[in-house]
């Protein structure tokens, strides 16, 4: 639908985390007065709607995802179908009802347990402000295939993790965010795919107490993933008291997220009996 200049920019000044939601109720403002653009009166009229009902928009948690699924060359994994994933466990644990067991007044956004994902470490959807971030990893490895010195990987390398000794290239783990962006443009293959998944974030937040999220080590499996949200998820719905952000339960209770090759080996070893 089309925006006049003065909503865009009125829209503009929505806080970020609400203005996808916001953007979907001004637009079906404009379909119920039967207009064919989008005017600065719809804009504010879901404005008065969102300040003053707040809860009933609140669904008890958010997803947000970068544009990677739209084609974003810089993916550094394939994360196409993780947001349905995620919503469906989300929805299970009905927590929109739980947080109004815990809240007292009216619920807000910001009592919203969210997820941020972006497929590659330039994470322009925010991971490291949110109660859960997955940033898409792939690790390069050095292969055994003789390298051509050309430095094309070294020129690619924004973070200048990567030298050539020897005839060589050298991986500076210290330095390297795992973006996987040497790895297509090396000519001989002299760089590979190493550990492909997802680096973990937990507890970021905003407010009046901002708070960076904390990164769990390794890069977890796909597969594993899933096992490291549902941990979370857990662990925040024991502990969380009157509906404060996981990163407030961490910083009190000291948590620490056990380890994935820990419980994969108890998951087997129950499966065997």
């Amino acid at each position: 639908m089309k925006w006049t200049k003065d909503a865009k920019d009125d829209l503009s000044r929505v806080p970020f985390f609400v203005r996808k939601r916001v953007k979907k109720r001004v637009e079906e403002e404009a379909v119920r007065c039967k207009s064919n653009q989008v005017t600065v009166k719809h804009v504010r009229t879901c404005r008065e709607w969102f300040l003053n009902r707040m809860e009933e928009e609140v669904r008890g948690f958010q997803v947000e995802s970068c544009f990677g699924p739209g084609g974003c060359p810089n993916r550094a994994v394939n994360s196409d179908g993780l947001t349905e994933k995620l919503e469906q466990e989300l929805n299970s644990r009905k927590l929109k009802a739980f947080l109004k067991e815990r809240v007292k007044g009216p619920l807000k956004m910001h009592h919203e347990f969210r997820i941020s994902i972006s497929d590659c470490p330039n994470a322009c959807s925010r991971p490291q402000i949110v109660d859960l971030g997955i940033i898409g990893a792939c690790r390069p490895e050095v292969s055994d295939q003789d390298c051509s010195e050309c430095g094309a990987c070294l020129e690619t390398c924004r973070e200048n993790a990567i030298s050539i000794e020897n005839g060589h290239p050298v991986i500076d783990d210290s330095r390297c965010l795992s973006c996987g962006q040497c790895i297509p443009v090396c000519p001989t293959g002299s760089l590979k795919e190493g550990n492909i998944g997802y680096r973990i974030m937990v507890g970021g937040k905003l407010g009046r107490h901002p708070r960076l999220a904390m990164e769990l080590a390794g890069i977890h499996k796909p597969e594993d993933l899933m096992m490291v949200v549902d941990d979370c998820l857990d662990y925040y719905q024991k502990e969380c008291l009157r509906g404060e952000r996981f990163g407030e339960i961490l910083g009190r209770t000291g948590w620490k997220v056990p380890q994935v090759d820990k419980r994969r080996k108890t998951d087997e070893k129950n499966r065997a009996f």
